[in-house]
């Protein structure tokens, strides 16, 4: 009987230890999903309050919102004619990068979707949209008078944020892909000198800054990545991974355009060892060997992935180094890359999203990347679910929107098959018992501070660092949030650095681990749900504790925090849903358009769609 029990036991942990990182759990989702999807990003919608939402550009189809129904723990579009999100439905506009920043200081959060309608470079004939809230629904800023002319009217493919002169108020950061050079990247921003702005009524004057910033480049853009790269002083530094093509006299170094923290810029790529010739595709920054300096993981199309430590040479010249292993490396079809502590181990993993290509190896990638001293060990870590062999992967983005304290990811897939998203959770027993802490900073106008790096010390003298994410991966956006895995560990001290070097550092307690914290401009800090609208602080930190905020030069600034946070529980697996054709919606939406706008789409089709390097009509 004993033994009887001991081998129950045994076979019980093995079973648990083999347990795969992703569960799926599409079934959470809309039925109806199915079309050629691709970017992601994860934003507060319409007036805030709640979780926030995913937001799913749409390219056969409209753009998708989705939102969580905490009364029954499922998604439900809220993107529907007749609605204040109808607007951003934009069925025609061939979308494929989407991120959202505040442009204007009202403290919310516009959403940039970036269209091709069908075009893989050059010029193209249906704009971008820039939607803002105001006039209790979602507006496009371009269909102003007064911004007729801004739009980029170049095919691109990455869009970001980016805070580059630390005012709170952020630019529309543009990798478009360039024509025989023509299609210079676009930094797009509100023009603060402009008489015509009436900010009360949500009327804003846009402008171009790129060449003005120093941002003066073209080629075939595809990646974006931005953050306090260089330095330890906060400033928004910006890294594009490119591709060359000879076909289109496209160059195709990588960019690195360090921020003199004036928001100017100059491309010191070279100067680094970041200027990679090959394909890139999705980049992402983190901190991975645990030094307080931001490393840049990214992944190249057929071609080997990189994974570059920051470090200094015997000259004390900051120099990157890719340490990637042969595994990490392997050419395969990539589309995003993400980097987060999924498993709440204290440990960051790197997820590799792949899209079926010319039978290669198109299931996704999972590592651990352990610190190790100066640089990281790289283990391969079973996937789980969210392995996808036979996906169309083009986009995927994480968060916590249901509360929990763990990550969710949202998989988008198409580009050359109609397939429905991919929700996954974490499975429970990597995550069981494991502390975690979640800090969302805000702008001085409340907004989420995208860009700000954070970092937490926690009690065995590790320092963890995450940069609050402006557009990553490869035309997506992540949640606003840094989130800590700590594992057994516990948090005790806290440090935001805002992009203009204003810097907030406080002690932590043990009561203070499992809970989000927002954190203000000023330093007051606040318990909070995942997700809700920036400006709802709730449950103050009482005067009197240990917390200091300062900006270089200026007084200490007494501060204060929070209450109590109820987690909410997850849903256990079930068998999926039948997914259902979007087609219907998409015939509907179509019946809409006039006649000059269907011929001018069907004008475009097959345009531009050159490509070398074995990627023949290969949109993304």
């Amino acid at each position: 009987m004993l033994l009887n029990l001991l081998f129950l036991s045994l076979f019980s942990w093995t079973e648990i230890e083999a347990e795969g990182m992703f569960t799926d759990v599409s079934y959470l989702l809309p039925p109806d999903t199915t079309q050629l999807n691709y970017g992601v990003a994860v934003t507060n919608v319409g007036e805030g309050g709640g979780p926030m939402a995913w937001i799913v550009a749409g390219y056969s189809g409209p753009n998708l919102v989705l939102k969580l129904n905490e009364a029954t723990n499922t998604y439900e579009n809220i993107a529907k004619e007749g609605t204040p999100y109808e607007a951003l439905r934009d069925p025609l506009g061939a979308a494929i990068g989407v991120c959202a920043c505040d442009i204007d200081g009202d403290g919310m959060e516009e959403i940039y979707i970036l269209n091709t309608n069908d075009r893989y470079s050059g010029p193209k004939l249906v704009k971008d949209k820039l939607f803002k809230w105001r006039n209790g629904r979602y507006e496009d800023l371009f269909d102003d008078p007064a911004n007729k002319d801004v739009s980029s009217m170049f095919a691109g493919r990455s869009v970001a944020c980016v805070d580059r002169k630390g005012s709170g108020k952020y630019g529309f950061l543009l990798a478009t892909y360039a024509e025989g050079g023509s299609g210079k990247f676009g930094l797009i921003e509100m023009d603060e000198t402009d008489p015509n702005n009436i900010l009360s009524e949500g009327k804003i004057v846009l402008r171009n800054v790129a060449e003005s910033a120093g941002i003066d480049f073209s080629t075939g853009g595809r990646g974006i990545a931005v953050g306090p790269i260089l330095g330890n002083q906060g400033f928004s530094d910006i890294y594009f991974v490119n591709e060359g093509n000879s076909w289109l006299r496209n160059r195709g170094d990588n960019a690195l355009f360090k921020n003199d923290g004036r928001g100017h810029y100059t491309n010191v790529a070279r100067e680094v060892n970041l200027d990679d010739q090959d394909p890139g595709r999705g980049v992402t920054l983190a901190d991975f060997n645990n030094d307080g300096k931001t490393d840049i993981v990214y992944g190249n199309w057929v071609r080997p992935h990189k994974l570059q430590i920051q470090g200094v040479d015997a000259g004390g010249n900051t120099k990157f180094t890719n340490v990637a292993t042969p595994e990490f490396a392997t050419p395969s079809p990539i589309r995003t890359v993400i980097a987060a502590d999924f498993d709440n181990s204290g440990v960051l993993k790197v997820f590799m999203n792949n899209i079926v290509y010319s039978g290669m190896d198109a299931s996704n990638k999972l590592y651990r990347i352990e610190p190790n001293g100066p640089t990281v060990n790289i283990v391969p870590e079973d996937i789980g679910d969210a392995a996808e062999p036979n996906q169309y992967g083009t986009g995927a983005a994480v968060a916590d929107i249901n509360g929990d304290g763990v990550l969710e990811m949202l998989v988008a897939h198409g580009e050359s098959r109609a397939q429905p998203l991919s929700l996954y959770h974490v499975s429970p027993n990597k995550t069981a018992g494991n502390n975690w802490l979640r800090v969302f900073p805000l702008t001085q106008f409340k907004a989420p501070a995208r860009g700000a790096k954070v970092s937490v010390t926690l009690n065995d003298g590790r320092v963890l660092t995450r940069i609050i994410d402006g557009g990553s991966g490869y035309l997506c956006e992540m949640e606003p949030v840094a989130h800590f895995g700590l594992e057994k560990s516990l948090a005790v001290k806290l440090k935001i650095t805002w992009p203009d070097n204003h810097f907030a550092t406080r002690d932590l307690s043990a009561a203070d681990q499992k809970k989000m914290f927002m954190v203000s401009y000023t330093g007051e800090l606040s318990e909070s749900k995942s997700g809700v609208k920036a400006s709802a602080q709730v449950a103050k930190r009482p005067r009197g504790d240990s917390t200091r905020v300062r900006k270089q030069g200026s007084a200490d600034i007494p501060r204060k925090p929070m209450g109590s946070h109820s987690r909410q529980p997850r849903r256990r697996n079930r068998p999926p849903k039948p997914e259902k054709d979007s087609r219907r919606d998409k015939v509907k939406s179509k019946k809409r358009i006039s006649k000059s706008q269907a011929d001018a789409k069907k004008k475009s089709r097959g345009m531009g769609k050159i490509a070398t390097n074995g990627e023949q009509l290969q949109l993304a």
